[in-house]
């Protein structure tokens, strides 16, 4: 069998991996590219590949850096079966819509300029249409369910403790009377999340391909993230103030929303108005609520005891789903809590939050991810006193704090944990889903710990197996 990595690799987004066994062809995730406009749509649009020729797809979990170029790949005649879990699919079916939608509305206003200046137009990548005709394509499964997405080739997921309905793929390949295990790790995540089970660790893999995100970084317990986010309430409320959070509306908008509800039932903070403020948010959510089995066994308990019967469900929680929901926030007594897309505050309606509350000194901005360069997260975690909102200039007098520590990504421990766990089996490792400044440091701890052969695979590169 041969291996090829066309996504993700040497970089954090777009996961794609190739596996040929003899004539049949199943490709890992198949994830959108992130980075400068023009190469991200240049690649994104143009397979290495022919979309017709794949036999089966198996995606690991919803993140649209994994999931997101499936409509362009069903667009380009791909028909066979998309392979993963149930709640994966339940996600997926309106993220890619979301997705959709944004493509469309970016070309749109793109084309606008392009228009004006005499240029060729662009087309979507893909529209909200084309994201539609993913979802006939699923074909969900269970944890530990065996499948055969090509001959000679049985599979199945385990839960990688990483968002909701999120699988490592464990492939086990039979050529020329033997069998070799493939174990892909898709997004590792961390024991002790809020809301999901932990990681299930490889077993007796021959081959493991694993991610690498945060290879150089150890992480802090996730317990002392939500202590500061007590303390942080406390403060705001103290001053009748409003707890501002800018948060990505799958995996860190309902962990924020569970944690606030434990805080509430426990006594360690007033019970005072929490809103939820992002339709894909809200949306997401009850597609948490529709999948308890992939609930851990805390939460199962906390549901059973908890007088509402419910994780994401209290008497202080508001979903805003229409506009006239959100503007009605503004005209609320403080203090509240208020979370909002999009995470890295660059669009959405917490820009609205935003202007309307960064001059009060009682109010609190919450960062609680990682923000990229030059996005208005950025600027607001970095302290910056003078920012921009929809082009005006506003001066920051609301308290900024940033938490660390809710990364739903294995830190290096956990990394080196996982490997650890299929060492005596293991013939070769390949690191993906990282940049080097991850990868190349967890690479070297692997490779001091007696792991045989590390790889950290170029764009294209191909391994037979």
């Amino acid at each position: 069998m041969n291996l090829t990595f066309y996504g993700a690799a040497r970089t954090v987004t777009g996961s794609m991996h190739l596996l040929e066994v003899g004539h049949h062809k199943i490709l890992l995730d198949c994830g959108l590219y992130q980075g400068k406009r023009k190469e991200s749509y240049k690649r994104n649009r143009n397979f290495p590949f022919s979309p017709a020729d794949l036999d089966a797809v198996i995606l690991s979990h919803a993140h649209i850096d994994h999931s997101g170029n499936l409509p362009n790949l069903v667009k380009q005649g791909y028909r066979g079966p998309i392979y993963t879990t149930y709640a994966t699919a339940h996600l997926d079916n309106i993220m890619l819509l979301d997705s959709g939608y944004i493509h469309e509305k970016d070309a749109e206003y793109l084309n606008k300029r392009l228009e004006k200046q005499d240029k060729p137009l662009i087309e979507p990548l893909y529209t909200k249409e084309d994201a539609a005709r993913v979802a006939p394509l699923f074909h969900c499964l269970n944890y530990e369910e065996v499948f055969q997405p090509a001959p000679g080739v049985k599979a199945y997921l385990v839960d990688a403790g990483h968002i909701l309905g999120s699988a490592a793929v464990v492939l086990d390949v039979e050529e020329n009377g033997q069998t070799k295990r493939l174990w892909f790790s898709g997004d590792i995540g961390r024991p002790g999340l809020l809301l999901i089970q932990d990681p299930v660790l490889p077993r007796k893999a021959d081959y493991l391909i694993m991610e690498s995100t945060y290879g150089d970084t150890k992480k802090r317990d996730t317990d002392a993230a939500f202590v500061e986010l007590k303390e942080v309430v406390q403060r705001t409320i103290h001053r009748k103030g409003r707890v501002i959070i800018p948060a990505f509306a799958v995996g860190r908008t309902q962990e924020l929303v569970f944690g606030l509800h434990k805080m509430m039932e426990s006594g360690d903070i007033p019970e005072i108005p929490v809103f939820v403020d992002s339709p894909l948010a809200i949306r997401a959510s009850q597609v948490f609520r529709d999948h308890p089995e992939c609930f851990d066994e805390e939460t199962r308990q906390f549901i059973a005891d908890d007088k509402h019967q419910a994780a994401l469900g209290f008497d202080r929680l508001k979903y805003t789903l229409s506009v006239e929901e959100s503007k009605a926030i503004n005209f609320t007594d403080p203090p509240y809590v208020v979370i909002s897309a999009s995470g890295m505050a660059e669009t959405g309606r917490i820009l609205h939050h935003l202007k309307n509350h960064v001059e009060d000194s009682r109010n609190t901005i919450l960062i609680v991810s990682w923000q990229a360069p030059h996005t208005l997260g950025r600027r607001l975690a970095d302290q910056e006193k003078d920012i921009k909102i929809f082009g005006k200039k506003y001066f920051r007098r609301a308290e900024v704090v940033t938490i660390n520590g809710f990364s739903a990504h294995a830190g290096q421990d956990g990394l080196l944990a996982y490997a650890h766990a299929t060492k005596d089996t293991l013939k070769k490792v390949f690191l993906v889903h990282g940049e080097p400044r991850g990868a190349e440091p967890l690479m070297e701890k692997l490779e001091e710990q007696g792991f045989p052969d590390v790889v950290y695979p170029e764009p294209g590169a191909k391994f037979e197996l």
